[in-house]
């Protein structure tokens, strides 16, 4: 490869705070909203124009999909990022579950307001490109911007990019899998001009999907009581479609999935239909690929809906969500690696920091928390080795294969991100290193701030 040699500079201090948050998904708001509460100074650095991640950027409106009656978890901000979403976008029940299907544009608002009635400090428009590490601790990142290169010092940074990007930089190990063995990525997008009546008609009477479905065309593996449940699933007439020569058969791209909300003005949204294989998300060759040939997907699939879905045949394109959707890169070598036995087998931790459901969806898997078995996370999962004084929260904390599809979900990484945001203030309040704070003083902060740990 060619290489060049930059030039030497000097870089500006744009802020110094208790705590920068990188990354302003689900857990990144979290963990900016809590350690605020701990009354650290926070910064919350977002390299798009709103907060949310996969929420507001992709469009996944379906926060808490996996809670039924019996599921038990962490509460905390998990339930306030509900609560606030019925407040500024009123009351909207996802249609499969127990919980709030958010609006992804309301939520931008919901997220503003949030993060400034917590007194964190927003900065949009803004990615780290460095990590400041002296001595095997981090003092912060170099980040760039509209406004130009400049600095960001902390005592305790928080990585919630999503892709272990600060660890990364920093020098923290982590595992990657090879693209073919990644989980897909997903062009999300909403139509409109559907009549919805006739679309509810036809999932009535016609399509009557259940999560048994899940399995027509991919090999899931369930535990039985999931089967019978409704789930807003359809996937064969794009099978068809495929099969009839209607649209490209892409080796790369498979076609069929979920929807989430249908509105009185005709609107459904959260189309969640378009998978793109085969991409590496910290590659821009392959994030470019997947959103140019994942756009041209979801327009073959309106296509198809149009001709064979009652209620679509006037349906046009509302909008593509602001990025494509990813779900697996980076995971961090942590202090402790949670397993595919933690997940299902209620694992149990002296350093538990929340608890998550039963609940995994994807790479052959679908199982649904609906009789109250859950397991604990530790603290150790969110502590990368070789670097202090850095902790990741998301769905890149220390797991394998199986334990990250369940703990990559949004209400997942919202506890892991409430749980860092505390222990980076605790620890900050005690003078001593992330790695060394007391739990038991986190676990004051974690029931201050109403989340489950045991």
């Amino acid at each position: 490869m060619k290489m060049i040699t930059e030039k030497a500079r000097q870089t500006p201090v744009h802020a110094e705070v208790d705590v920068l948050v990188a990354g302003g998904g689900p857990s990144g708001l979290a963990a900016a909203i809590s350690a605020a509460r701990e009354g650290a100074s926070v910064l919350l650095m977002e390299r798009y124009g709103c907060f949310g991640g996969n929420l507001t950027h992709v469009g996944v409106e379906g926060f808490a999909w996996y809670r039924h009656e019996g599921t038990i978890e962490a509460g905390g901000l998990v339930l306030e990022f509900e609560d606030k979403s019925i407040e500024v976008a009123g009351d909207n029940p996802e249609c499969q579950s127990n919980s709030q299907a958010l609006d992804a544009e309301m939520f931008k608002y919901a997220a503003d307001l949030l993060v400034q009635e917590a007194g964190v400090r927003p900065l949009l428009h803004c990615s780290a490109v460095e990590a400041i590490v002296e001595n095997g601790v981090i003092k912060g990142v170099i980040a760039e911007s509209k406004s130009g290169r400049f600095a960001i010092l902390a005592k305790r940074v928080i990585d919630c990019t999503g892709d272990a990007d600060i660890a990364a930089l920093a020098g923290a190990p982590y595992t990657k899998a090879p693209r073919e063995q990644l989980m897909n990525v997903t062009t999300i997008f909403n139509c409109k001009g559907v009549d919805g009546r006739r679309f509810k008609d036809y999932i009535a009477n016609e399509l009557k999907p259940t999560y048994a479905d899940w399995g027509g065309y991919w090999d899931i593996k369930t535990t039985g009581k999931e089967d019978d449940l409704f789930s807003p699933y359809f996937e064969r007439p794009f099978v068809e479609a495929v099969r009839d020569g209607l649209i490209p058969d892409d080796e790369n791209v498979a076609l069929g999935g979920s929807w989430s909300s249908i509105t009185e003005e005709g609107e459904v949204t959260q189309l969640n239909v378009v998978f793109v294989g085969k991409i590496d998300c910290t590659d821009v060759e392959d994030l470019t690929k997947a959103e140019i040939s994942g756009r041209r997907a979801a327009l073959h699939c309106i296509e198809v809906l149009r001709k064979k879905v009652p209620g679509f045949e006037k349906a046009k394109l509302r909008n593509f969500g602001m990025t494509v959707g990813t779900r697996e890169s980076r995971k961090i070598e942590g202090h402790y690696t949670l397993t595919k036995e933690d997940v299902m087998e209620q694992g149990r931790f002296e350093d538990s920091i929340g608890i998550f459901p039963e609940f995994i969806d994807g790479v052959g898997y679908l199982i649904l928390p609906t009789t109250g078995r859950y397991y604990q996370i530790p603290y150790r999962c969110m502590l990368p080795k070789n670097v202090d004084n850095l902790l990741v929260a998301g769905r890149s904390i220390s797991g394998d294969k199986i334990a990250h599809v369940s703990f990559r979900n949004m209400s997942c990484c919202v506890t892991t991100g409430q749980a860092a945001g505390i222990a980076a203030a605790v620890s900050i309040k005690q003078g001593v290193t992330a790695s060394a704070v007391d739990l038991e003083k986190v676990r004051q902060g974690l029931r201050r701030q109403n989340v489950r740990y045991d």
